[in-house]
């Protein structure tokens, strides 16, 4: 399990990445057709982590409840992220997975409860959760794709 922590560290060092250059409004932009934008999705995958491994199985969060609250599933944008939040999001986007890696090495997932995920799949010990974790990473990383094209796009000058 290891190797899938590992490929979600590297997936979020990836999308971090492939945000350099853009401007904190469009990290913030909200294109017409979507609930919510880059930067968002991003501080996501970190609520969504601390959800699944942390607070299903009665562990501790390392998180505030703000920051989950504001990043949970079925949260939407409220107010444009502030360039504290922004940076704060990309540090623990790496420091999360970090995090996950060690607990995991510790045992600290041992008493893991079954639950059913809103997509119907059984998460009934943490290995299976990492599984899900993972494709969960590589969805919200094409709704960034998406956005980021939209945002780019939205902020090029007309051509005449």
């Amino acid at each position: 399990m290891n190797r899938i922590i590992e490929d979600i560290r590297a997936l979020r060092t990836v999308i971090t990445e492939s945000i350099g250059g853009l401007s904190m409004e469009q990290l913030n932009e909200v294109p017409e057709g979507f609930n919510n934008n880059i930067i968002w999705n991003m501080g996501h995958l970190i609520a969504a982590q601390q959800n699944i491994c942390y607070l299903k199985p009665g562990l501790p969060p390392f998180l505030d409840d703000l920051f989950f609250q504001q990043y949970k599933p079925g949260s939407k944008p409220e107010s444009p992220a502030r360039a504290d939040r922004i940076e704060e999001i990309k540090i623990l986007l790496l420091s999360a997975a970090d995090q996950l890696k060690a607990d995991y090495n510790k045992g600290l997932f041992t008493d893991y409860p079954s639950w059913i995920n809103r997509y119907g799949l059984e998460m009934s010990d943490i290995d299976t959760v990492l599984q899900f974790l993972l494709f969960h990473e590589g969805l919200h990383f094409g709704y960034i794709m998406a956005l980021k094209r939209i945002v780019k796009k939205n902020n090029q000058p007309d051509r005449q």
